[in-house]
């Protein structure tokens, strides 16, 4: 039987990101696995909205110009991230270094 991967204490987003990009393929074949051997269950509502709210991000909406959102997509994808999760990292820097 496998082992559950240690999934490690990150840094910062931008490592997260980068190690869930790193194990992807292995993490998919552990769920796909899963998945044939029926291991998988569905969270039911009470418990997907507990977690939520425990949660210590919450959904933002932001408009921003086109221009930068092509930016930040050039960018992340340079970096291998999602464009989302690179715009949320770099707002991150920002408003630290801005304290």
């Amino acid at each position: 039987m496998k082992q559950k991967p240690v999934i490690p204490v990150f840094k910062s987003e931008a490592a997260e990101a980068e190690w869930w990009y790193k194990n992807r393929r292995r993490l998919d074949k552990d769920l796909v696995a899963a998945a044939k051997k029926g291991k998988l269950r569905r969270l039911d509502p009470a418990t997907l909205k507990s977690r939520l709210a425990r949660s210590r991000s919450r959904v933002v909406s932001i408009r921003l110009p086109d221009d930068d959102i092509q930016l930040a997509r050039r960018q992340a994808t340079e970096k291998g991230l999602p464009y989302q999760t690179y715009i949320k990292s770099v707002l991150h820097q920002a408003l630290r270094q801005a304290r």
